[in-house]
Order: structure tokens, then sequence, then C-alpha cells
């Protein structure tokens, strides 16, 4: 049986520090990822959670903490009502390559479920994870979100 994942990869003309922190601070999440307030101590098994309007949307625990360069943790969505066996994993890797990071996100352990083939929703990791990375680099290189967007 073949692994469900998604995989996507961006190129951001920013720095790894910058970058780092637009990730792992409330400050910047808030702003890229549709409101959404990221807290942790960013120590591996410690907790991490998102939360938006004082609600948490997803929570896990940190697996790999390496600053500037790798964060894994389980993913778990509040909401999610399917039967797994495990947690499925986000990865974020980031690679400087000259004045550009490369931000290389895997989402693994996925169910064929997570997967929306459609293109007139952000549901599903696949229609999700692009809109928020695409809002984050967008962010980072030029001070502002992109404009809301109705699908």
């Amino acid at each position: 049986m073949t692994e469900t994942k998604f995989v996507y990869a961006t190129y951001i003309a920013t720095t790894p520090e910058k970058l780092w922190k637009a990730l792992t601070r409330s400050e910047f999440t808030e702003k890229y990822f549709f409101g959404t307030k990221v807290e942790s101590d960013w120590q591996e098994g410690s907790q991490v959670t998102y939360s938006r309007n004082g609600e948490t949307t997803d929570h896990g625990v940190i697996l790999k903490c390496d600053p500037y360069r790798l964060l894994s943790f389980t993913w778990n969505n509040v909401s999610d009502e399917s039967i797994r066996k495990e947690p499925s994993q986000v990865t974020f890797e980031l690679k400087q390559m000259g004045s550009t990071v490369k931000l290389a996100l895997r989402h693994e352990n996925l169910q064929p479920g997570d997967i929306v083939e459609r293109e007139d929703t952000f549901e599903g990791f696949n229609n999700g994870w692009p809109a928020i990375l695409s809002n984050l680099k967008s962010l980072l290189e030029t001070g502002k979100t992109l404009p809301p967007l109705s699908i």
C-alpha cells in the first residue's frame, strides 16, 4: 500500500532566520495562516497548538526542531473524525540558496480523504497548504499578505 502524502516547495527571498520566525511566532502566523495563532516552546517532545479565535484547531508533538533548518511535528485536526492508526506528520525543511530560502513542506501519514481533488476549495491539505505558504511568501517578500480570495 502506498503512503498518502503531500509535498510542496517554494522559494522565498528571505533569510532562514526570518522564515523560522514566521513559522514559529504567532505575530506572523496570524497574518498569513488566516488568523491562526501558533504556540509552543519548540522543544522536541513539547506540544504545538494552532488556534483561531481562542479555539484549538490543530495540535501535535514536536518530533524534531533544528532552528533555521528543520521543524517536524505530529498533526491532529480537532474536527477530524476519521480513524487513524497514528497522527499525520508535518515537516518544514529550510535550505539557504544565496539570497533565497527553499522551503519544503512534507505532510505525511495522510489518508486518501485528506486530499481533495477539487480546485474550487481550500479543503484538503493539497489545497490549504499552497494557499498558506503563498501567503507566507508574499508576507516575507512584500510585507503584505495576499488579498482575500473567494472561491
